[in-house]
């Protein structure tokens, strides 16, 4: 999910170490009396990417989300970035969301809602910013590795966007056995308002993660086919995130 964002790309982040079997099985009887939960996270990355575009300038933005998920598969949440002071954007970006995931069969899920962004710094005599972005995808576990395929359809929203936008995606994710360290691969395309006037363009990244206890640093190359937009190109980034 976008929603609950701790990394600017895909990076899926497991911890391998072991605990005790007691303490995993009351851990897990826990879980399963709370109808209800909660969990937060927060980020530094060195640069935030959106479909491999710089929200931040190619600087350092500080993140951070929280979710709150119930036992039938329903969730909202919220999630914030520093950005790259704009007359449209602002230098500030609040995502909230809602929707549904859960099994649908063995080895097989689903992820459906929609997410509304706002930039309350945006200058409105710009332009309103603002837009909302129904979203779904499916995950498949193939043996070690988790294959997901997703959209993202954003209709036209007057001045934030003057045409529809379709965004479309697939992203791998597997962890190295008996280690802390995830890999992860993604491919996007993103055709419409969005698009940056290209008629179309390809995001893709290559990364990996480590994790221990609640901290991940995940560190991975991002670009686009996109030309060359304010000097920004391909980027390895780096990030730490806690998650709670």
């Amino acid at each position: 999910m976008r929603f609950s964002r701790i990394a600017p790309v895909a990076l899926l982040a497991t911890t391998m170490f072991a605990s005790p079997a007691l303490a995993q099985d009351e851990e897990a009887e826990a879980e399963e009396s709370r109808p209800i939960e909660i969990s937060a996270n927060v980020a530094l990355t060195t640069d935030y990417r959106f479909r491999g575009v710089s929200f931040s300038g190619e600087d350092i933005a500080i993140q951070g989300g929280f979710d709150v998920a119930h036992e039938s598969g329903f969730y909202v949440g919220a999630w914030a970035s520093s950005l790259e002071d704009s007359a449209l954007y602002g230098n500030s970006e609040l995502d909230i969301y809602a929707g549904w995931s859960g099994d649908v069969a063995t080895g097989l899920s689903i992820d459906a809602g929609v997410l509304y962004y706002i930039y309350p710094n945006g200058n409105d005599l710009v332009g309103d910013s603002d837009y909302f972005e129904p979203y779904a995808s499916i995950t498949a576990a193939l043996g070690p590795v988790e294959a997901t395929v997703g959209a993202a359809y954003a209709p036209e929203q007057g001045s934030a966007l003057t045409d529809d936008n379709i965004y479309v995606y697939g992203d791998l994710g597997a962890g190295i056995p008996d280690t802390p360290i995830s890999l992860s691969a993604h491919l996007g395309y993103s055709d419409g308002s969005l698009d940056y006037g290209s008629g179309g363009y390809l995001d893709w990244s290559l990364g990996a993660s480590v994790s221990y206890d609640i901290l991940t640093l995940g560190v991975a190359y991002v670009d686009t086919d996109l030309p060359d937009i304010a000097g920004q190109d391909g980027a390895v980034v780096f990030t730490l995130s806690a998650a709670f």
